[in-house]
């Protein structure tokens, strides 16, 4: 048999130094694997929590809407309402005008009916006085001279028809009275049930003014609604200018006319007229042309026309001849109508509350082309006024006739 192998001093050794030291590293890896675990749920939690902070900020932004296009919504709608609120009280005179009209038929009819009823009386009471008399009709029949009872037969025969027509007479008056009285109660209630209406749209319009008011107030009175309204319109701006400039290149393809070169207004026509050119409106210019620095909050923005500060209603005029090449809402201005007066010159009227031209009319020096409104305005019925050429904006107080 061989003998075992001694083990070395050195090899014994490492094994005792191995099962000492092996405890402590089972624990260094048991606590390197936790503090691993640690930071994994750690980074995992962080990353719910931006998760989380990413959507509110995703559901913010989709609630946030467009200040302008809030707006514009409103008025939209409060318009809307407006519009129905004017039928519906038309509607209401026309019914009242009705009910104004069979009430006079009726008290005509009635005056007929009465003057029938009297007639009817008399004749009843003097065939009663007749026949109360007893042998007045055989006296008046039981003569001998058959020519004299012919004749009183023709007068009694006479006498019965008469009496039939005034009955049927009568009967007609009533049943026209009838339905004439019937007529009336249907306009009563259908005027009842329309100004029930015309309540419940006018309180909608009161509503939608009072939510316009308070988004107004907004941007009056606090910075972010007011600097986030400058931005939009500043944009809606740019919108028009690019607009207009479409319609002028879709004017020369029209026309078929090479683009033009710009330069100095031709002094002709349109241009022919500067300082003196009459005014849109009856009103006085509030906000002019060029850049404006807000009072409160300072922005800084360009305006590109003028404001004309003029009651609800009033009418708005064509300053020169031309040709109406766009009527219609455009967001930041409201209805908005932009006239071609040929030589590369446009004008535009904006915040209108009534358009009463459209698209491919002709109009006049003077005519009437809408009214004074505040749709698009942030400060109440005024017309807003821009003159352009080649798409350029100029400013309008240059072109309209001085006023002493």
């Amino acid at each position: 048999m061989s003998r075992p192998r001694r083990r070395s001093r050195s090899g014994t050794l490492i094994l005792a130094a191995a099962a000492l030291l092996a405890p402590w590293t089972a624990g260094a890896q048991s606590r390197k694997e936790d503090s691993l675990q640690t930071e994994q749920r750690r980074l995992q939690e962080t990353q719910r929590q931006l998760k989380h902070e990413r959507e509110k900020a995703a559901e913010a932004r989709r609630r946030e809407t467009s200040v302008l296009a809030e707006l514009e919504e409103t008025e939209r709608r409060l318009a809307e309402k407006q519009r129905e609120v004017a039928r519906l009280d038309a509607r209401i005179r026309r019914v009242q005008g009705d009910i104004a009209s069979l009430r006079g038929e009726i008290d005509r009819l009635q005056g007929n009916r009465s003057g029938q009823e009297q007639a009817l009386a008399l004749r009843l009471r003097t065939m009663y006085k007749i026949h109360s008399q007893g042998a007045a009709l055989p006296l008046v029949l039981g003569g001998e001279d058959p020519v004299r009872r012919v004749v009183a037969i023709r007068q009694l025969a006479n006498l019965a028809a008469l009496d039939a027509r005034l009955i049927q007479e009568y009967r007609v008056t009533t049943d026209r009275l009838a339905d004439r009285k019937g007529r009336e109660e249907a306009r009563q209630a259908e005027l009842a049930s329309l100004r029930g209406q015309a309540r419940a749209e006018q309180a909608e319009v009161d509503r939608e003014a009072a939510k316009r008011r308070m988004l107004l107030a907004k941007v009056r009175d606090e910075r972010a609604y007011h600097e986030r309204m400058v931005g939009e319109l500043s944009e809606a701006a740019r919108k028009l200018e690019t607009f207009v400039k479409e319609l002028q290149a879709r004017q020369r393809r029209i026309a078929k006319a090479p683009p033009a070169t710009p330069g100095e207004p031709p002094r002709t026509g349109f241009g022919g007229l500067r300082g003196r050119l009459p005014w849109p409106a009856d009103g006085q210019i509030v906000t002019a042309f060029g850049p404006q620095v807000h009072p409160r909050f300072g922005t800084r923005t360009f305006r590109n026309g003028v404001d004309i500060a003029a009651a609800g209603g009033t009418e708005v005029t064509a300053v020169y001849a031309g040709n109406v090449v766009f009527t219609g809402w455009f967001k930041g201005y409201g209805n908005l109508i932009i006239l071609d007066h040929g030589n590369e010159y446009y004008t535009l009227y904006a915040h209108i509350a009534e358009i009463e031209v459209k698209e491919g009319d002709d109009v006049r020096q003077g005519q009437r082309i809408g009214t004074v409104g505040d749709t698009g305005s942030l400060a109440g019925p005024r017309l807003y006024f821009e003159v352009r050429f080649q798409g350029k904006p100029l400013d309008p107080a240059d072109w309209l006739r001085q006023r002493s």
